[in-house]
Parts: structure tokens; sequence; C-alpha cells
């Protein structure tokens, strides 16, 4: 069954996102969008990364962070690491590689790019 997620709208989102949160915030949410489109994943959790994902990228949020800089993050933070941890068992070697590939493309790469140990 096709799950109706936008992923190349999504993508432009991820990447305007990443650009703004750097190399380390970014590679989580790489790591669960290619998890999400991974024809092996279940629809249930492709919706579950899809709604994460949405709501880190949409200008909906319960913290502004406009009102509250310090904390207007908080609940994005919070999401993306309570899905990171449930699909986490997901992350396939081959997503780990186009992850790190789509990194090295967006910020260069990096000496702890190379280490298989990191």
């Amino acid at each position: 069954m096709k799950t109706n997620i936008n992923a190349s709208s999504l993508w432009d989102s991820i990447k305007t996102y990443a650009m703004k949160a750097g190399r380390v915030a970014a590679k989580p949410v790489l790591h669960l969008y290619f998890v999400m489109t991974d024809d092996e994943t279940p629809r249930s959790t492709k919706l579950l990364i899809g709604s994460a994902l949405a709501y880190l990228v949409l200008p909906i949020n319960l913290v502004s962070s406009k009102k509250h800089p310090g904390i207007g993050w908080v609940d994005e933070a919070a999401t993306i690491a309570i899905v990171y941890q449930k699909v986490k068992k997901s992350i396939t070697p081959k997503i780990e590689q186009e992850t790190e590939e789509v990194l090295n493309k967006w910020f260069g790469e990096t000496a702890n790019a190379a280490d298989p140990n990191r």
C-alpha cells in the first residue's frame, strides 16, 4: 500500500531546515527521511516519521520560537528524538551511507565522515 506523502516537497523543506540547523541536527532528520522512503518500512512507521518531519518543517508549533527563542525548538527536537528512538533499528548501512553522502554534499566532507567508528 502506498503512502500519500509528497517526498519531493518534504525533501526541499528538510534541506532548508538542515542549512539552518547544521550537520549534526540534520543527520537524524535525514536518517528518518531515508527510513520513511525505504520500500521495506511499514506504512505505520512511514506515517509516524512523516508526521514528525512535517511537524519539524511546517510553521505550526506548540512553542513558538519567535515568542520564546530559547525554548522554541524544544518541541521539534523532542518530537524528532522520540520518533528517532522508535525507528533507529531500521537504519541500515545503505541508509547510513545515503545520509553521509547528502551531508557531505550539503556541508562538505569532515574528518569524522570517513571514520566508521564515530
